[in-house]
């Protein structure tokens, strides 16, 4: 009689798990992609638009829906998009980078099969192919809790998705040929807001609060953000609920995303309308752009007299960063807190130091990471990997960084599943950067000055409640520390966000693995895989 009761409780479970699978919807996107005219610094050049769109659509979906975007690519060049911040559960074939996938080719379209897998959060989209993003092709993609599933703030009156990025005048070949030969890549030429430097415009009803969706989705500048006359209350970085601390302004690095409430001003006669400010951070001159915050009723121009930008340089920046914290009781994608993973107690397998440099190689610029600046194999790694392909890529031994020159190569990290790895990332150049891991989130454990070593973790590691994430800065001369519990099996970019320094080498891969093949931990490759390279089609 027991086993009957046990057999029954196991169809029980096996029936509600079917149930919630077969509840998950799955939404379709085609995308056609496309050269335009575009004038977003009032000169026409050349576009990538999207179903006609710059920038391209917003991506709306809920936490656990099947997203299907089909891909049409019109340009003259193979292209790729990337998912920056989705997780890609179980399923590296997606992820749109050329270590994953092979180019979808011109005038042909392909389509990605995704699963927004236990992920709430403000993300966005790019293209990954060559300097294609310089010429747009980018967008929010955000996705939105399950209505089973509080958030730790009120519902607000409406949500708006904000994009803010550098921006360059010259042609995306023309940036991209620069880069070629070896040359300095160019400051920009100004800043965007969702696509113009001074002309969106944002209609809000006076005393209620809005969600405001952010993303920094640029190629090379930091931007500070802030909304003339209100304060912004920070309640997620890319897909963790945070303590709501308020701020003026906020530093949002190239890559990152956050998420503001702001309560729009009611009590003032006559009404008027306010400035947002995006304005670049460490470089001169300062560039801003300009979005305008317009109150249903009032007939008030926004004052000229734009809220000041932050006076402090990178040190006033660490010591902000360092006040996002994790909202460890609230809720994320599932019933459980976010701070029930108590991550801090967790013993560490490894240790993962990655210094960045620049060097000349045959008189040419290149960027690297531990003395390797990455070069794109014709084969894409996943697919080297599948059919246990020779000669594509090496399996780096450099925990930390080597002596000798800079050299050319294509290294990946190996990690077995679930190990739970310390990464530092040491910068020493005077440039800020910023990277980015695919596939995972990590804890943004810690930032400093100066070189890292292994005291400095008592003094300057939160491991209580560091925010979660899969984008972190690096301040010039300083370290940042994160931690990753690698329990997503698949071959993962760790890049460079600065884009002109992704191009020219500085990135690598890590390969999550176990000698388990199951379905359980990663999917088999899709039935629309697309070969190149040595891959051909069985």
């Amino acid at each position: 009689m027991r086993e009957v009761v046990i057999l029954l409780g196991i169809l029980a479970s096996l029936w509600i798990f079917s149930l919630v699978e077969a509840e998950d919807r799955t939404v379709y996107f085609t995308w056609v992609v496309e050269y335009g005219d575009i004038s977003p610094l009032f000169i026409k050049q050349r576009g990538i638009l999207i179903n006609g769109q710059f920038p391209g659509p917003t991506v709306d979906v809920i936490t656990n829906d099947n997203v299907w975007v089909t891909v049409v690519n019109k340009l003259d060049e193979p292209l790729l998009f990337t998912w920056n911040g989705i997780k890609q559960r179980k399923s590296s074939w997606q992820d749109g980078v050329l270590g994953t996938n092979c180019p979808i080719p011109p005038n042909s379209n392909w389509s990605y099969k995704m699963q927004m897998k236990d992920q709430i959060g403000t993300y966005n989209y790019f293209p990954s192919t060559l300097l294609h993003r310089a010429a747009g092709g980018f967008g929010g993609f955000n996705i939105l809790a399950r209505s089973i599933i509080p958030v730790p703030y009120l519902k607000p009156y409406e949500e708006f998705t904000v994009l803010i990025g550098d921006w360059w005048k010259k042609d995306h070949e023309e940036l991209q040929q620069i880069l070629d030969s070896g040359n300095q890549f160019p400051s920009p030429d100004g800043l965007l807001i969702n696509g113009n430097p001074d002309s969106t415009s944002f209609t809000v009803v006076p005393g209620q609060t809005y969600l405001f969706r952010v993303s920094n989705v640029g190629m090379t500048t930091s931007i500070n953000f802030r909304i003339q006359g209100h304060k912004l209350a920070l309640v997620e970085v890319e897909g963790s609920h945070t303590l709501p601390e308020m701020y003026d302004s906020l530093d949002i690095h190239v890559g990152q995303s956050s998420s503001f409430l702001v309560t729009i001003n009611g009590a003032i006669d006559p009404l008027t309308d306010y400035f947002i400010v995006a304005s670049t951070r460490f470089m001169r001159p300062t560039l801003t752009a300009t979005a305008i915050l317009h109150l249903q009723g009032s007939k008030t121009a926004a004052s000229r007299e734009l809220p000041a930008a932050p006076t402090g340089q990178f040190h006033r920046s660490m010591k902000q960063a360092r006040t996002i914290r994790w909202n460890t009781t609230a809720n994320a994608a599932r019933p459980n807190p976010q701070g029930s993973y108590h991550y801090g107690s967790i013993n560490i397998t490894r240790t993962v130091i990655l210094a960045n440099s620049r060097a000349k190689i045959n008189g040419k610029l290149r960027y690297a990471v531990n003395k390797v600046s990455y070069v794109n194999p014709e084969t894409p790694l996943k697919l080297a990997d599948y059919y246990n392909m020779t000669g594509v890529f090496t399996n780096s031994s450099n925990d930390s960084p080597p002596a000798g020159p800079v050299v050319l190569g294509t290294p990946v990290l190996s990690v077995i599943l679930h190990d739970f790895v310390e990464i530092v990332f040491q910068n020493n150049e005077s440039y800020i950067q910023t990277w980015h891991l695919d596939g995972n989130s990590f804890w943004s454990v810690g930032f400093g000055s100066g070189q890292w070593n292994p005291t400095l973790r008592p003094r300057f590691y939160n491991i209580y409640d560091a925010v979660s994430r899969s984008t972190v800065q690096v301040y010039p001369y300083s370290w940042s520390a994160i931690f990753v519990s690698f329990d997503n099996k698949g071959m993962w970019n760790l890049r460079s966000a600065n884009w002109q320094r992704r191009y020219l080498g500085q990135e690598l891969y890590v390969k999550v693995w176990n000698d388990e093949p199951s379905r359980s931990t990663e999917n088999g490759i899709p039935d629309n895989v697309i070969y190149c390279g040595k891959a051909k089609h069985p």
